[in-house]
């Protein structure tokens, strides 16, 4: 039984990252890792920069095709990447 004032380790790890204001970094990073395993090495390859700017992501890439190709696949792309980092952080892409 948990008392009123315990707290399990998840929640005091979400509190220290919120005090700090560390919890936009961290989520940033959670994408960016995210996209390089959700797109595989070909795309991480070619991907210069990943910005997340509160729920969009901007990726920046050094391929005209690719670009082009990715941005029809924006909506498949959101949806794999927040089932990978476990929330809907992603709500729009930008490929540049």
């Amino acid at each position: 039984m948990k008392r009123s004032n315990e707290q399990t380790l998840g929640e005091i790890i979400k509190d220290v990252l919120k005090s700090y204001g560390l919890e936009k970094k961290v989520t940033q990073v959670r994408v960016a890792s995210s996209w390089d395993k959700v797109m595989g090495p070909f795309i991480a390859g070619k991907t210069i920069n990943i910005t997340l700017e509160k729920d969009t992501l901007i990726v920046r890439l050094n391929s005209p095709a690719l670009r082009n190709e990715l941005n029809y696949e924006k909506e498949k792309i959101i949806n794999k990447l927040n089932k990978e980092c476990g929330a809907d952080v992603v709500k729009k892409i930008v490929i540049m």
